[in-house]
């Protein structure tokens, strides 16, 4: 195999400093990169019933890496025998074999057993086959970006913070389903995803963003009126995100695979004590996100 520029880490979310990171592997050399990234999250199996909820599932996260300018995204299935791996072993079975002339990764990259393994294990390891580049970590006005930070801005509601360390909107994207069509009935149809269990989305509340169709290619983005929740008025227990197209209601979304980019909280999740207070407060939110999309 020929030469390459190699970049390894987890990559949940593809954020502002996982982009800095493949940055400093595509300067120099002209080399081809190749990104070694792993699935399932390795806290899945480290630590079952533990692991965090992802930013991004694998198909959006090697999209995102590619933008960034990967030629090549490896991805290593991380079960308990790689866990189990020695540092030694991790580079000779996963990273020779690329035939790197540098190994870029993150300033607190860790690697095999026990997390064993760090930057300056990795540099010993390479001695006269293979150069290291560690990467500072990525700062902002709210501290160290990272997929830890951007998860907790989710659980906050704080998707302008998110979008900050992401350097995009935060998306989630998912297949329309058949909901209860209240929406419709009340004049405001949405496109519902249902969430799964291990995917991040904002808090419970209303939010303005935009709804992507992404089984047309350049489908432009359309203006919504976003509500994550499980719709307390009537009693719901299933978590979705419920997107209201604004000015829209002659779309036909079911079974399309659509993109949702939050772009600003409207407010929390409310129970109503009727259909007419919450057909007030829609009208409200729809109006609110139209002047916060402007």
């Amino acid at each position: 195999m020929n030469e390459s520029v190699v970049v390894i880490g987890n990559f949940d979310g593809v954020h502002a400093g996982h982009r800095r990171v493949l940055q400093a592997a595509l300067a120099g050399d002209g080399l081809p990169v190749i990104v070694v990234t792993f699935w399932p999250h390795p806290v899945t199996v480290l630590r079952p019933g533990q692991a965090p909820k992802l930013l991004s599932d694998l198909r959006t996260r090697i999209e995102l890496l590619r933008e960034a300018g990967a030629h090549e995204v490896r991805v290593i299935s991380f079960t308990p025998d790689v866990a189990a791996l020695n540092p030694a072993t991790f580079v000779e079975r996963f990273l020779l074999p690329l035939n790197p002339r540098r190994i870029v990764v993150g300033e607190n990259f860790r690697f095999g057993a026990k997390a064993a393994g760090d930057v300056a294990t990795l540099a010993t390891l390479g001695q006269g086959r293979f150069a290291v580049e560690p990467v500072a970590l990525e700062h902002d006005a709210d501290g160290v970006t990272c997929s830890t930070s951007i998860r907790q801005q989710l659980v906050d509601g704080d998707v302008e913070g998110a979008a900050r360390q992401l350097e995009r909107p935060f998306r989630f994207r998912g297949v329309v389903v058949v909901g209860d069509q209240r929406g419709r009935q009340l004049g405001f149809p949405t496109a519902n995803l249902t969430v799964p269990s291990d995917m991040a989305v904002p808090a419970d509340g209303v939010y303005a963003g935009w709804l992507t169709r992404l089984d047309e290619p350049g489908a432009a983005p359309m203006a919504a009126a976003i509500s994550v929740g499980t719709n307390p008025t009537f009693d719901g227990a299933d978590r979705r995100v419920e997107s209201y197209v604004i000015d829209r209601t002659d779309l036909e979304l079911y079974g399309v695979e659509v993109a949702v980019d939050f772009v600003a909280r409207l407010r929390g999740q409310v129970r109503f004590t009727g259909v007419d207070d919450l057909i007030v407060q829609m009208r409200a939110d729809v109006d609110r996100a139209r002047e916060a999309l402007a």
